[in-house]
């Protein structure tokens, strides 16, 4: 192969693992030395120009879109993957082994976002750790905003286009399916789906 379809076939390989990081993990040792170097690269200027951790043997995509000013703090864990074309603005503690894929949107408010161990967000999730006001007094632009937090407990699965709203608990190994909107706290091992989100079955 020469060096130029060499660097054709990297920029497609870098493209793919954008968009499915997970593979990272599974590359030949050839393909495994150049994206730990692409990956040391950005993830060095990342913490340089935001306020991020980031921990051991991740996968953070250069076309997310990650914002931690200071006192928004973004604390990433050891082997966890953010996907292509998410949004995250801190402050959010994103645990270990956990899995952002594309098109996810995170904000942290004031409050903040923990994502525990193990969590699986699917694409195009939406948590939004804020609200805003909505009396007839003045505009909604004008209303306060209020932040409570969310919290997502270890081995949690949300399912694709899945929104979480402000003040929200979900227990450890609860499952919420796709399309579903949660609008109340959601106990562990309980398996929730809808819009909004209703109990479906436990799974022990």
């Amino acid at each position: 192969m020469n060096d130029e379809r060499l660097l054709k076939y990297r920029e497609q390989h870098k493209h793919r693992l954008n968009y499915m990081p997970w593979l990272y993990w599974s590359l030949k040792p050839k393909h495994r030395e150049w994206a730990e170097a692409w990956q040391m690269e950005y993830q060095t200027y990342l913490m340089e120009m935001e306020t991020v951790e980031i921990g051991k043997n991740c996968f953070i995509s250069p076309l997310a879109h990650i914002f931690a000013e200071p006192g928004r703090k973004i604390s990433i864990g050891d082997n966890t993957f953010i996907a292509a074309d998410c949004t995250l603005h801190g402050p959010l503690s994103i645990g270990n082994e956990v899995a952002i894929n594309h098109h996810c949107i995170l904000d942290g408010g004031r409050a903040g976002i923990v994502l525990h161990d193990q969590v699986r967000i699917a694409a195009y999730c939406h948590l939004y750790a804020f609200d805003h006001g909505i009396e007839l007094d003045r505009p909604i632009y004008q209303q306060p905003v209020i932040s409570k937090g969310i919290e997502i407990g270890q081995d949690v699965w949300l399912g694709a286009h899945v929104g979480v709203k402000d003040g929200i608990s979900i227990g450890q190994h609860a499952v919420v399916g796709m399309n579903s909107m949660v609008t109340k706290d959601v106990e562990a091992y309980h398996v929730v789906a809808g819009n909004p989100a209703r109990w479906i079955k436990n799974r022990k």
